[in-house]
């Protein structure tokens, strides 16, 4: 799609730059009566009053749409325990959307296919843990024994040459860190239980979440048809383009996520077992699911990694550890992570760190997970927010816009017919004394609409008529003007 110039080149484009003198432009605006001539200067405290009255109406707006979303984030709050599994279904949805689809198109009836592809889901989920839980449980007493002889060899080293520490300030200090260790750990439980917590179960929300999914995975086709029949057509045609894209983002991130935590997961594992260190497959497993947090979730699973390369083998191995997950770190985000998440989301880097620090701050793990996809979110209604402005301004034609389905095509053709009305609106109270302009039929049916018929160039005509309204609108200035000299 070719990109849209800004206003001002298209003016010069349409107009051109050569501006004749003002004392040269006096032609009339006609020879009807009804024409009258306007001074060229009116006094200053009418500009002032007209720019202080666009301002306010301006914060007002603004004012009430802070408003409607500070209630909106209340709202949200209370409800945050039932919007939570609804929430998490969706993205599970993205994920089993396509094997169930697989199903449905072998001839297996919905609630068969969802139910099949759920119990494959989690019967993944559950091998995963029953593979990595023995190598946890056989290996995890030793490492707490390596923990601890490490912890004894610092201290024995910070009071030898050079430091020479003191044993009780040194025997303080790691105490305190202990302390500081226990206490982040239970807050970090305490915020994975209050983030799922639903009716303080964890049980009940994953339930909640289970059936959720499953009703997604049978009736969701159904939803985008009784979301048009609820909100009427118009604004059906708008929800539906608006839902699929959204969908599509989630999908497009769910995936490119998985494969970008895959790779880090299995470079990372690899060089683990080539190292020696303990636990390498669990500490595998952890990448991979903390790479669904981008940025933040690879470095903490990469430090987790070479803490336990530290402890268990020692000060080379684990600097051999962290030269690896720097590596494939490096790897996954300068090559593999922007292809497939510019393709899946285009949102630049800053947007998703901050979208992570906020939502981590706000809802602590369970934001930070939920952050970049919100964001993504987001910048789906803004961008088709903006598409719908461009062509109620006639910047843009909406047979060049790329949609989702053929409603978002109906959307378009309703949003030019309105923005042509709009256009007519303004010019005809900004220039009262023109003819309004006849505008190109539109097609009434959905299959006109789908095809692309050889018409008119309607761009040269928008640039037409365009031309001609800024030319009488330069002239009506310079006469108004002319006519102030001569009254002076």
């Amino acid at each position: 799609m070719a990109r849209t110039e800004d206003f001002p080149e298209r003016l010069d484009a349409f107009v051109g730059n050569n501006m004749d003198d003002l004392d040269d432009l006096k032609d009339s605006r006609g020879d009807s009566p009804g024409n009258i001539d306007y001074p060229a200067r009116i006094d200053r405290s009418v500009v002032i009053g007209d720019s202080v009255r666009r301002v306010s109406v301006w914060s007002l707006r603004i004012l009430f749409i802070a408003v409607a979303a500070y209630v909106g984030w209340l709202i949200l709050g209370q409800l945050w325990r039932g919007v939570l599994p609804v929430i998490l279904a969706l993205i599970v949805c993205t994920v089993l959307s396509t094997p169930n689809m697989w199903l449905r198109k072998l001839k297996f009836p919905p609630a068969l296919a969802a139910v099949t592809t759920i119990i494959i889901f989690f019967a993944a989920i559950a091998g995963v843990f029953w593979l990595i839980a023995p190598s946890i449980a056989r290996q995890s007493q030793t490492l707490y024994y390596q923990v601890f002889d490490g912890i004894l060899s610092v201290q024995l080293w910070l009071q030898g040459d050079p430091f020479n520490l003191d044993a009780n300030d040194v025997d303080n200090f790691f105490n305190e860190v202990v302390g500081w260790l226990q206490n982040q750990a239970g807050t970090i439980a305490g915020e994975i239980f209050s983030g799922l917590g639903m009716a303080t179960s964890v049980i009940i929300t994953l339930g909640v979440v289970l059936v959720l999914t499953f009703f997604f995975l049978k009736d969701g086709d159904r939803f985008l048809s009784w979301g048009r029949q609820a909100v009427g057509e118009t604004s059906g045609w708008h929800l539906t383009e608006l839902l699929t894209r959204a969908w599509n983002t989630l999908a497009g991130f769910i995936r490119a996520q998985a494969i970008v935590s895959a790779v880090d997961a299995v470079f990372i594992g690899i060089g683990l077992v080539i190292v020696g260190v303990p636990m390498a497959f669990a500490l595998s497993v952890i990448t991979f699911v903390a790479g669904f947090i981008p940025i933040v979730g690879a470095f903490t699973a990469g430090a987790l990694a070479v803490i336990v390369a530290l402890v268990s083998l020692g000060f080379t191995e684990a600097v051999i550890v962290l030269i690896i997950v720097v590596a494939v770190q490096q790897l996954e985000g300068n090559i593999l992570s922007p292809i497939l998440q510019s393709k899946a989301m285009n949102l630049h880097p800053v947007i998703v760190l901050l979208s992570v620090t906020v939502g981590g701050t706000l809802f602590g793990i369970i934001g930070a997970f939920l952050a970049v996809p919100v964001a993504a979110m987001i910048a789906v209604a803004f961008r088709y927010f903006q598409e719908v402005i461009s062509v109620q301004a006639g910047e843009k034609n909406y047979r060049d816009l790329t949609y989702a389905t053929p409603y978002g095509r109906l959307a378009g053709r309703s949003v030019t017919e309105r923005g042509a009305q709009l256009r007519r609106d303004y010019y005809r109270n900004a220039l009262p004394d023109q003819k309004p302009v006849d505008t190109v039929a539109e097609p009434d049916d959905l299959a006109a609409v789908l095809v692309e018929e050889p018409t008119t160039d309607v761009n040269e005509l928008r640039r037409a008529m365009l031309k001609k309204r800024l030319s009488q609108g330069r002239k009506l200035t310079a006469r108004a003007l002319d006519l102030m000299r001569r009254r002076k």
